[in-house]
């Protein structure tokens, strides 16, 4: 999306696109998981939420090619309205998981681990379809993912029921909105993992939004023009999913060895070089390299830093606040974190990319955005270092 935004005009925008993300995950997955947990069952509101984002994105599309020019002010609100039915999808597609598993007689802490490595799986299908049918720099990439969603919305309905929960009926409305999760922040322990989670977080979506017009915008000068992955950044991009994939095997190895503060340090790390390798990589010739161990590293950027992260919360509470514990996680992480770091990043790469018409002054601006979210994430990992007393996680 980041690619078209900026074939568009709208490069100034991409940080607002993906921010949403965060936004809405700030409140959208509570609110839709207090509804499947009291009112209607959950596989039916995962459902319904994918055909709704799907039929929006189908209004995406469409309003994107209806005039000459595409209008950030049309375009967005249908956008950002897609991704708030979106976000709670995610919790969502979990509880109607496990619920399927346990009438399956599958053991969740085994099986579940095998099954999400194919949300990775599926997520490198979406963007090898998208490079190779063309639609990198097309508005109908929306409508791929319209048409996606809507058939997964209709398969969710074949999934095997979910009880409605009657009891949250007697909980505290605090218990009912995971408010007694904040609770936790009390632990000037737990205050200060939860605070560099969202440090964190705010590196989550910088590459997700501004790594395939970086690499598009090569093709401007005339020694990468037309090279291969000028063409087919995505295919370069996705080498990161492959990692990522990989990388989850490793976790419960580091975790239990090295415990969450050396764990969290080595992701910090791999941010640190994420950014950097993107500073002196390029599309083709010695750059090469660069790029492709940058999407090597991100593997260990990623999952060490949010399944390792999950852990140690799940880890650090009671049975009975463990859903809570985890939304106040994701509200820091993929809400607060990426939605300001999103933001910020934006207001980089305006200022010393898109203030800017000549290329070869742009590709200097892409490099120095990179090197300072570089030392952005070594600040945040030195100050780590010297300030969270981590130990080991607890296990079960």
């Amino acid at each position: 999306m980041g690619n078209y935004l900026a074939s568009v005009g709208l490069g100034e925008y991409i940080g607002y696109f993906y921010s949403v993300q965060g936004l809405v995950s700030i409140f959208m997955p509570t609110l839709w998981g207090i509804l499947a947990d009291r009112r209607v069952e959950a596989q039916r509101l995962l459902g319904l939420s994918h055909i709704a984002a799907g039929l929006l994105m189908f209004a995406v599309c469409f309003a994107c090619q209806v005039s000459e020019s595409v209008s950030f002010s049309v375009i967005f609100p249908i956008y950002a309205f897609s991704v708030a039915f979106y976000m709670p999808t995610l919790g969502l597609a979990n509880s109607v998981s496990y619920t399927a598993m346990q009438g399956s007689g599958l053991d969740k802490v085994n099986d579940f681990p095998r099954i999400r490595i194919f949300g990775t799986v599926g997520f490198l299908v979406a963007m090898w379809s998208v490079d190779f049918i063309g639609f990198q720099q097309s508005p109908m990439q929306f409508l791929v993912s319209g048409i996606w969603g809507v058939a997964l919305g209709l398969y969710a309905f074949t999934m095997p029921r979910c009880a409605v929960n009657r009891e949250q009926d007697c909980q505290t409305w605090t218990r009912r909105l995971g408010l007694d999760a904040f609770g936790l922040l009390k632990s000037p322990r737990m205050l200060l993992f939860f605070f560099f989670s969202m440090m964190l977080g705010m590196a989550l979506q910088i590459t997700n939004g501004f790594a395939s017009p970086f690499i598009d915008a090569f093709g401007s000068l005339d020694e990468y023009k037309g090279s291969f992955f000028v063409e087919h950044a995505n295919l370069l991009i996705s080498l990161s999913q492959i990692s990522e994939t990989l990388c989850i095997l490793l976790i419960p190895f580091f975790l239990r060895r090295y415990g969450i503060k050396v764990v969290m340090l080595i992701s910090m790390s791999a941010w640190f070089l994420r950014f950097g390798l993107f500073a002196i990589g390029a599309p083709s010739g010695p750059g090469v390299m660069a790029l492709v161990l940058s999407m090597i590293v991100y593997g260990v950027a990623f999952d060490f830093f949010n399944i390792s992260g999950s852990l140690f919360v799940d880890g650090e509470v009671e049975p009975s606040m463990r859903s809570s514990a985890q939304g106040l996680f994701m509200l820091m992480t993929n809400g607060l974190g990426a939605a300001i770091g999103t933001l910020a990043a934006q207001a980089v790469v305006n200022r010393f990319v898109y203030s800017v018409s000549d290329p070869v002054a742009q590709m200097e601006g892409w490099r120095l955005s990179w090197l300072i979210f570089s030392a952005y994430s070594l600040v945040v990992a030195i100050s780590f270092a010297f300030v969270f007393e981590g130990g080991k996680a607890k296990q079960e």
